[in-house]
């Protein structure tokens, strides 16, 4: 399962993606979570010290290595240097699984242990902006690696990948924001908080997007009743005030199972609805769609950039799908 957290800056998409990782933890789910928002709060979110999140190992400079494994015996992809980021798997591609190890893991992911009976969890992050990117690269380029992962995972439906995105809707820039069973979109109910629900709900409509709204910060009958007159029945949960997250913030978090009831089962809500949204994967749509994203990029600069026709890249007879986990050639290792 692949689960995006989005929503407009500061609308507290962070803290929830936090929240929903840790509850899958403690609930024994095999979890991998990914900060791809420009802003790398999710390290601190989950825990970590501002210097032990500093350090993580990015996505972003592992890239080279990320395209050489992936690549595999594929022999429609001449060069590791030939992949960009909507680099489609084929047959002899290496794939990813979100559980057991593969070097992307071992060069990436930060485990992380929630403490006794709540679970564990491994964390990857796209890496800051640097100072050497001023002015010279866009944030797109730090989620490529994230794209790419994407597009050679084979995942099932007892184990998730949460990805806390980039604020506002940087997301469509690219393909990736097709790449999930279901998006969570953190909104506060103000008009700013559901003019990026609005953005969301209108680029998706022709993806077949999953999409749903999470309320946050609601006080009162009055921001519920404003929510619902504006998302409809996209409103699933709406959270309110929490003194544990306030804990949490200040930086000496409780013990998970004393989140207050109503947010652990604004939780169990969300964990039920990204349950059942795995009855609607497609398998043949997402591969359609990640060669659809490859062909654009490939004649709006790939093409350019590697002086190849990228678009030969897309294997026709290859179709990623669930029947592969178990295919020891098609396996990352």
């Amino acid at each position: 399962m692949k689960i995006a957290f989005v929503g407009k800056g500061g609308s507290g998409k962070t803290t929830l993606s936090s929240l929903f990782i840790r509850h899958l933890a403690a609930a024994r789910v095999p979890v991998v979570a990914i900060d791809a928002d420009i802003n790398q709060h999710l390290g601190p979110a989950l825990g970590l010290d501002e210097d032990d999140a500093a350090a993580l190992p990015s996505l972003g400079a592992h890239l080279p290595e990320i395209k050489e494994h992936l690549r595999g015996s594929n022999p429609l992809i001449a060069s590791a240097d030939s992949m960009i980021k909507t680099t489609p798997p084929g047959r002899g591609s290496r794939l990813l699984r979100l559980r057991g190890d593969n070097p992307v893991y071992t060069a990436c992911a930060r485990p992380l242990a929630f403490g006794p009976d709540a679970g564990s969890a491994r964390l990857m992050v796209t890496g800051p902006f640097t100072e050497s990117d001023l002015g010279v690269a866009c944030y797109h380029s730090k989620v490529g690696a994230v794209e790419l992962c994407l597009n050679h995972l084979v995942d099932g439906r007892d184990e998730y990948l949460v990805v806390d995105m980039t604020a506002g809707s940087d997301s469509f820039a690219s393909g990736l924001f097709t790449r999930f069973d279901l998006t969570f979109l953190v909104a506060e109910p103000t008009r700013k908080g559901v003019a990026v629900y609005r953005q969301y709900k209108e680029y998706a409509r022709d993806f077949g997007v999953g999409l749903v709204v999470i309320g946050n910060k609601v006080h009162g009958e009055d921001d519920l009743a404003f929510l619902r007159a504006e998302v409809g029945d996209d409103l699933l949960v709406t959270v309110g005030h929490s003194d544990w997250v306030r804990a949490m913030e200040k930086g000496g978090p409780p013990r998970f199972e004393q989140l207050e009831e109503p947010n652990r089962q604004a939780l169990r809500v969300m964990h039920e609805r990204a349950d059942r949204s795995y009855q609607a994967r497609d398998w043949d749509r997402y591969t359609q769609q990640m060669a659809h994203f490859h062909r654009k990029n490939a004649e709006s600069w790939g093409n350019a950039r590697t002086g190849a026709d990228l678009a030969a890249q897309i294997d026709p007879d290859f179709t990623l799908s669930e029947d592969l986990i178990e295919a020891p050639t098609a396996l990352a290792h």
